[in-house]
């Protein structure tokens, strides 16, 4: 069973930072993507970033600029930094990854960390 783990959420002001983590754990064999979406009150969950094995990361628009996402592979992690933070991103964030296990392929989430961006 594969799951994947997020933290570094919290409060920050606007045009502050915070760096978001994932950990995915389990008996991996291969991740082929991971990501970030977020979903705020009331609304759908969209996406944020991505990251595909051997291709570019993605991004939505409104976070071309101040969000950077980055992979580790050696420790299954996928981050995100976020800066220049804007009360539109206050949202709960969730990692994403399709990830091989010995014995299945499958799409993961995670339970999701809170970004509430406020003064």
């Amino acid at each position: 069973q594969v799951q994947l783990v997020e933290s570094g959420g919290g409060l920050v002001q606007p045009g502050g930072s915070l760096r978001l983590s994932c950990a995915a754990s389990g008996r991996i064999s291969n991740i082929y993507y991971m990501g970030w979406y977020r979903q705020a009150p009331g609304k759908q969950r969209d996406f944020v970033a991505g990251i595909t094995t051997g291709t570019d990361p993605t991004y939505v628009d409104s976070v071309k600029g101040r969000f950077t996402i980055s992979r580790d592979n050696a420790k299954n992690m996928v981050y995100l930094q976020m800066n220049n933070l804007k009360p539109e991103d206050t949202a709960v964030y969730y990692c994403d990854g399709e990830i091989s296990s010995l014995t299945s392929r499958g799409h993961y989430w995670g339970q999701g960390t809170q970004v509430t961006v406020s003064s």
